[in-house]
This record gives C-alpha cells, structure tokens and sequence, in this order.
C-alpha cells in the first residue's frame, strides 16, 4: 500500500553481526584478544564502548575455542596438504585474513565467505576502503553488482542460506574441489534457520565432498528459565531462534552431525571449555584485565552455549577420525 514503508523482516537478524563484531572489537580493546583487523569491519569504532566482562569473556572463550579447532582440522592433514574453508554466515568476521598472518596461509587454497547480500555488499565496501585488507587478498574483482567478489583465494557470496543449497550454494561448485580437505564454519547462523533447512546445508556438503569438517557455534538448551528469558529479550528485537529448540543437549547437537553425513561428531559447552580447556596461564592473565563480580552469571552464560563439530573423512583410519579434539 502507497505510503507504508516496507518492513525488512531479516534486518534484525544481520543487527546481531554489529552485535558480535562490537562485542570483538571491546574484547580486543581490553587485552582478552589480539585482532589487528576488527577495526576495518566498525564504522566509527571510535564511538562503541566497550562491553561488560561477561560479554567479553565470552567473545574470548568463543574464540579461543574454534581457533583452536581449525588449526587441529589443518594438523589431521601432513604439511603439504592443501585445505579449503567455506564461512556461513560469516558477517564482520575477520578469521580470513587473521588465518592469512599465520602458520597456515599457505595451504588455504579457497576461502568463501557466505552472507546475506546487504552483508556481503558492506564488506566487500569496507574491503576496498581498507588498504591493509585489500593487501591480504591481493587482485580483486566485483561480482553479483557490487554485493560479492572473488580473488586468486578469498571469495565472497550473497546468498539466503534458507533458499534451496541446490541453488544458494551453486556457485562454489566452481570455486571449490570435492576432493580438497573442507571446513564448514557456521557461528551463530543454524540458530536463526529452520533445523530442516540447515540439514539441508550440511548435507549438500557431506553428499559431495570426500573430506569435510564442520564446526557450529550458538546457543542451546534454552529449554529453562534462562533460556525463555535470552528469547524473550530477542523476541523483542523481532528476532526468533526456529533452529535450537531440537537441541537440549550435546547429545542433541552430535546427532545432527550424524544425522547430516558425518561420521566422527563431538561438542564442549563454553562452560566447560573455559574451566577445563583454557590453559591455567591464559585464566591467570584474563583475572588481571578487568574486575568481575558476576562470575556465576557467566558460567550460566557459557553453559547456553556451545562449539560442536564433525566429520567425513573417507578413506581416513578410525585413529584419523578421532585425533579431531580440542587441546
């Protein structure tokens, strides 16, 4: 009808990427985290506070974690193994090209960021405004008017990853090899999904690719008191969370995994992972970044969310399958 504007219904769901990429930025800001990049993804990073202990605690433990996996995906691998990682819903993150500075960049053939278009086209300009990025990724040319783009190895995608994979994920199919080792990263993407729609995404991976791993980050086991109170507060944001009501447990998120294809599953709550995990050092010195007086309502926190993961590794011995942990 003339003169009502047009609601964006996904508009608060890509709202949640400033959200992560503020929640880095005061990370790094307070010493939990060294990110040289983040500041090129922040318009005015300047004016963004900084967070509370509990959110940067938790941006730490998050990325501590999955950083953690990756560079023991690439060690399943001898040295001369080439590996390719395709990110879903990948946002502000800034992996590509912190992956690009360390002891692995040479054996990233392909990396694809995967996003809504209106993401991926704010990227690709922050990209380009940024000298120190577009360094990193070397020649680099516009795609899909101006909302994708795609060099020698970092790619990026617009795509509704709810749409059909037959068709959302067409594309990589000339960008990527079946045969190359895979990572799959989807940090707090499922959440936001019907269950049945990202299986769908998982197996379009494992249906094709000989060797593939992936990894998910995001909430689960709201099904308590905490749990009604985080959907709540989204709900009011006009965000939903369709994809995590099937997961109560870690249980529940390693049989998605073998429900999709994979055949090696595991998962480690944020909780567990920072009292267990995190060497005693690394606890020492983040106690000396910042006082903190809630540290139950932290644990509560880490214990809502949680990395889980899996693989297909054909060919490989049961031992190769297993050596996929965390420390």
């Amino acid at each position: 009808m003339a003169g009502i504007p047009h609601r964006d219904a996904d508009a608060p769901i890509r709202a949640t990427d400033s959200d992560a990429a503020q929640a880095r930025l005061s990370a790094v800001r307070k010493g939990y985290l060294n990110d040289p990049f983040i500041n090129y993804f922040i318009q005015k990073p300047h004016l963004v506070p900084n967070r509370p202990p509990l959110i940067n605690i938790g941006t730490y433990v998050r990325s501590e974690g999955i950083d953690a996996l990756i560079t023991k995906f690439f060690s399943l691998f001898e040295d001369k193994v080439s590996v390719q990682i395709v990110s879903l819903g990948a946002g502000s993150d800034t992996r590509f090209w912190r992956l690009s500075a360390g002891p692995n960049n040479n054996r990233i053939v392909k990396y694809v960021e995967i996003d809504f278009a209106e993401v991926t086209a704010r990227k690709l300009a922050l990209i380009r405004k940024s000298t120190e990025l577009r360094t990193v990724i070397g020649d680099i040319n516009s795609e899909n008017g101006g909302t994708g783009c795609s060099s020698r190895v970092y790619h990026l995608l617009p795509a509704d990853l709810r749409e059909d994979p037959e068709s959302s994920l067409l594309p990589l199919i000339n960008i990527l090899d079946y045969q190359t080792p895979t990572l799959v990263l989807a940090e707090c993407v499922f959440a936001y999904m019907e269950t049945s729609l990202s299986e769908k995404v998982l197996q379009w991976f494992t249906n094709r690719f000989t060797t593939v791993g992936c990894l998910i980050y995001e909430m689960f086991a709201l099904n308590d008191s905490f749990g009604q109170v985080m959907k709540e507060n989204l709900r009011a944001r006009n965000v939903s969370l369709p994809g995590v009501e099937r997961f109560v447990d870690l249980q529940s998120l390693r049989n998605r995994f073998n429900d999709c294809g994979f055949s090696d599953t595991n998962g480690i709550t944020l909780k567990l992972l920072w009292s267990e995990f995190i060497p005693k050092s690394e606890v020492n010195r983040i106690a000396t970044l910042e006082h903190v007086d809630e540290w139950e309502e932290i644990l509560l926190v880490l214990n809502h969310y949680a990395i889980s993961w899996g693989s297909k590794l054909i060919g490989s011995s049961d031992k190769l399958n297993h050596c996929w942990e965390l420390y």
